[in-house]
């Protein structure tokens, strides 16, 4: 039987925000927060926090998209960040927090561009979403990941996280892996 599953991977401030709530979405079979985009082979998470590596943090969301589509993800993803702040999330700032999709194709990129254009009408400021090629995927660290899941109580996950996944659960309910 053929892989029916794609790669979507997006950058919108914390990774640990955007995993959390793309874990909740019904279709998506797995979440991985990682880094993307910059010039260092390996990066650590010290060192893309410098700024001087080029990556951001990212999701790699696997996804079947027989049950939810590319598009809906984006729109998710549109829904959850401010797509107008220049390397900036709340009070997340450096190029590692930067707003991107990473394409992995042609069918890709051409719905990440369409999204931009459409999200765009729901914002005063413009829009700085990179819409650029996929490159090597970097996983972070092992305590990185399902972080929000393994950590409730810090204290970043309860004013930053939790607040995001709260208004995904609620605007989004038609989406959700789990009853509301």
């Amino acid at each position: 039987m053929a892989d029916t599953h794609e790669v979507a991977t997006l950058a919108g401030g914390c990774f640990w925000c955007l995993e959390a709530v793309y874990q909740d979405v019904q279709g998506v079979s797995k979440v991985v927060s990682g880094y993307m985009g910059g010039h260092v082979d390996n990066p650590t998470y010290r060192a893309v926090c410098t700024g001087n590596t080029g990556h951001a943090e990212v999701v790699q969301v696997t996804f079947d998209p027989s049950q939810v589509a590319y598009e809906d993800l984006l729109g998710i993803f549109f829904g959850i960040h401010d797509p107008t702040t220049l390397n900036r999330q709340g009070g997340d700032v450096g190029t590692q927090y930067r707003s991107a999709v990473f394409y992995h194709s042609d069918e890709q990129k051409e719905a990440a561009e369409r999204m931009v254009t459409e999200a765009q009408q729901a914002w005063d400021n413009s829009i700085v979403t990179e819409v650029t090629p996929a490159v090597t995927f970097y996983e972070a660290e092992d305590y990185h990941q399902n972080y929000f899941l393994n950590n409730p109580g810090q204290p970043y996950c309860m004013a930053v996280v939790a607040p995001k996944v709260t208004k995904f659960r609620k605007y989004y309910s038609d989406k959700l892996r789990i009853a509301s």
